[in-house]
């Protein structure tokens, strides 16, 4: 967690890094930067959350960090990530604790496997992914985190960095011969929630 999260965060929230990676990392002998802070340590109005999955680690003594990720056994979706809304839960709590800023949840959603039938797509597994982790949220706000905004990733389907157009994570569905858009039904939920 501290090199995952912690060693982005940290520096900008208390200008420095996370002891425990910093006593790590210099064990291998890695040089630590001493003299950024004054740049990377700002202060912010909110702290942004992008949340996706979990990842799961084990001990494994001949990995340089002495871990290894492994497997979940969790349903998984198109991307491979296990939907664990406790994990969003959980980190909104750390944060809040942590940090003592306002929260947003700047990303959130999943890529499915979409298919345009007939002018409709019908994706249920997407509705139960938000409407789970709205409810991960909405307890997170009744157990005092000052939580302020929740943005899904994503309105349309997009081209995802490593993987082009292969994976849809939007609430409308775009035909990407066409450019034509349809409502899922996860969009026309949505729109009433």
């Amino acid at each position: 967690d501290q090199y995952i999260n912690g060693w982005y965060h940290d520096p900008i929230i208390f200008g420095k890094y996370p002891e425990e990676a910093v006593i790590s990392l210099q064990n291998m002998k890695i040089d630590i930067p001493k003299n950024d802070f004054d740049i990377i340590s700002q202060k912010i109005d909110f702290f942004g959350v992008n949340y996706y999955s979990r990842q799961l680690i084990a001990y494994d003594e001949n990995h340089s960090l002495k871990f290894k990720h492994v497997e979940g056994n969790l349903p998984k979706t198109e991307m491979g990530w296990e939907i664990y809304p406790k994990g969003l839960y959980d980190k909104l709590i750390e944060f809040n604790n942590k940090y003592k800023l306002p929260l947003y949840i700047t990303e959130n959603g999943m890529a499915g496997p979409d298919k345009l039938i007939n002018g409709r797509v019908h994706d249920d597994y997407r509705i139960k992914y938000l409407n789970d982790h709205f409810e991960a949220a909405l307890k997170a706000i009744n157990d005092g985190v000052d939580l302020r905004g929740y943005f899904i990733w994503s309105l349309m389907d997009n081209f995802e960095w490593a993987h082009g157009y292969s994976k849809r994570f939007g609430l409308v569905y775009v035909d990407y011969t066409t450019l034509k858009r349809y409502l899922k039904d996860s969009a026309l939920w949505y729109k009433n929630f």
